[in-house]
């Protein structure tokens, strides 16, 4: 039961999250998800991928809600999601095949490391000049270059268990767009990159003998329905938090989270 109430209040505040940076939650969920096997003795060879899997699979319900909510603000730019979705999927079938071979301690390690990377990214990030409209420029029209970018976005997040929303909104903003609709295209962004993950870590942890109970592959479904569902009851809030605050709030405050959570992860 006490886990039950652990799942629920980090799911709650992964939906939060998830509306209101665009991430999918998968930064708040994986380091919980690893501490509770961990207490739970689940075998320290398999605890990071499980915590992976079964974040990838808590980020489609997660997305789906914050994908409505910032649908509802008009802040989907679906020219520039359309040209990154082949890719993305590409990238997180791979990405779950790269993982299987990492050990579970150097998967948390770059889980921490890629948090810290981009959060000092995002906190001395100059201001651009801001484009609101949704022609996808300055974001690259070339079918193959936008694919290359997608697939090292999916890959990376698959292997991190996160919805893509960390590569994503640096990359859009980066690119000229406000927070807001970086936030917002981003979320859509972390659907195919999170089914097409959870897919292969299912598929990759078949004939695991370690596995707890409850199990299929590498997706706890027990702690999957417990943050599922609080964080779908919780996306819409975060995402209409994001279109109340300004600008460089949301950087400061998105630069802040990753920076806690990846040294967290490092000290697993």
């Amino acid at each position: 039961m006490n886990a039950f109430f652990l799942y629920a209040f980090v799911g709650a505040s992964a939906g939060v999250i998830a509306g209101l940076f665009g991430v999918g939650g998968g930064l708040l969920m994986v380091p919980v998800l690893v501490w509770s096997f961990q207490a739970n003795q689940v075998s320290p060879e398999i605890s990071v991928h499980l915590a992976v899997g079964t974040s990838l699979a808590i980020i489609v319900v997660t997305s789906i809600s914050s994908i409505v909510a910032h649908q509802r603000k008009g802040a989907v730019l679906w020219s520039i999601v359309r040209k990154l979705v082949p890719g993305l999927l590409m990238g997180s079938l791979l990405g779950a095949l790269i993982a299987k071979q990492l050990p579970s301690v150097w998967l948390g390690r770059l889980f921490g490391t890629f948090t810290l990377l981009i959060a000092f990214q995002m906190a001395f990030q100059r201001a651009r000049p801001i484009l609101n409209n949704d022609d996808g420029k300055p974001i690259p029209n070339n079918n193959l270059e936008m694919f290359s970018i997608g697939t090292l976005i999916g890959g990376l997040s698959s292997i991190l268990g996160i919805g893509g929303g960390s590569l994503t909104v640096p990359f859009l903003t980066h690119r000229h767009l406000t927070m807001q609709r970086a936030i917002g295209t981003a979320s859509v962004c972390g659907l195919p990159i999170s089914f097409a993950g959870a897919i292969g870590f299912i598929f990759i942890g078949q004939g695991v003998i370690q596995l707890p109970d409850g199990c299929t592959g590498y997706v706890y479904w027990p702690g999957f329905i417990g943050m599922a569902l609080f964080s779908l009851l919780t996306a819409p809030f975060g995402a209409a938090l994001a279109h109340r605050l300004k600008d460089l709030q949301l950087r400061r405050g998105f630069s802040i989270f990753l920076t806690f959570m990846g040294i967290k992860m490092l000290m697993i």
